[in-house]
């Protein structure tokens, strides 16, 4: 159990049964009345975001998540397998749990885990990775890096849109967060 003066962004809370992590916290003293904590919440399993208001010193309950770095072994059709790499057990992580981080996920990448009573919750990626270009269109003669932009598939089978100068077998940086193409990586 925590008070609401404790909370932090990061922080899983408990509440109704449902597991929530909170994205911001605001402490509001107003000049007339009581202060409380207004909080926006992501629900960690659906990603439903939810905004919420708590008294000043209330009781909330809080949940116990094991954030774990671990190495994504592969995938086995249904799920993906990582491993713990200080005790070298595996977990099957289900592939809807993985969501949107399995474009960017390469084998034997590192990758954090968070778990809840052993349940995994979601996998969590550096913001950003590196990854090759396996197929592009390529570029024309006078193409600027400035100028517009086309699909480029990475060495995961996923499609991002990069400059037109960018070509097949190219190192690129991409955000994990939002998909988009951050710049050449020079060997």
């Amino acid at each position: 159990m925590a008070s609401s003066n404790d909370l932090k962004n990061g922080m899983v809370l408990n509440l109704e049964g449902q597991l929530w992590s909170v994205i911001e916290f605001q402490h509001v003293k107003p000049g007339k009345g009581p202060a409380f904590v207004r909080t926006k919440m992501r629900n960690v399993l659906s990603g439903k975001v939810v905004d919420k208001t708590f008294n000043a010193g209330v009781k909330i309950e809080t949940a116990n998540v094991d954030r774990r770095d671990m190495q994504y072994l592969y995938n086995d059709g249904s799920a993906f397998i990582f491993m713990d790499s200080t005790n070298y057990e595996q977990i099957s992580v289900p592939t809807q749990t993985v969501g949107d981080a399995a474009n960017y996920m390469l084998e034997n990448q590192m990758a954090t885990v968070a778990l809840h009573e052993g349940n995994p919750l979601y996998v969590e990626l550096p913001p950003s990775v590196t990854l090759e270009i396996t197929y592009t269109e390529p570029g024309l003669q006078g193409d600027r890096s400035t100028g517009g932009t086309k699909p480029a598939t990475l060495e995961t089978g996923y499609q991002i849109a990069v400059p037109l100068f960018i070509e097949n077998n190219t190192k690129v940086k991409v955000d994990t967060r939002t998909g988009e193409y951050l710049g050449r990586v020079s060997e």
